[in-house]
């Protein structure tokens, strides 16, 4: 399974989307299930996967499937 792979099963999972959800164009505020209870999810989701401690400057950023694929790189996850 690739990184992006893995970065869209977290993503499906933490946002309690279908397994065939598309996710690369998410946005925060265009998913009603993506409030802030589950940002906490979805950013705690990334953490345990990728095996990294985000900041709460980048959890703040983290606006988009995008957005956070910008951010793990930050941490030295090359999402592709």
């Amino acid at each position: 399974m690739t990184e992006l792979q893995r970065l869209r099963e977290a993503f499906r999972t933490a946002l309690d989307l279908p397994a065939d959800a598309p996710v690369d164009d998410l946005r925060y505020q265009d998913n009603e299930k993506w409030d802030s209870l589950a940002h906490m999810s979805l950013v705690a989701t990334i953490e345990d996967e990728f095996s990294v401690m985000i900041d709460t400057d980048d959890v703040i950023d983290m606006s988009s499937f995008k957005e956070a694929v910008r951010i793990l790189g930050k941490y030295g996850v090359d999402v592709k």
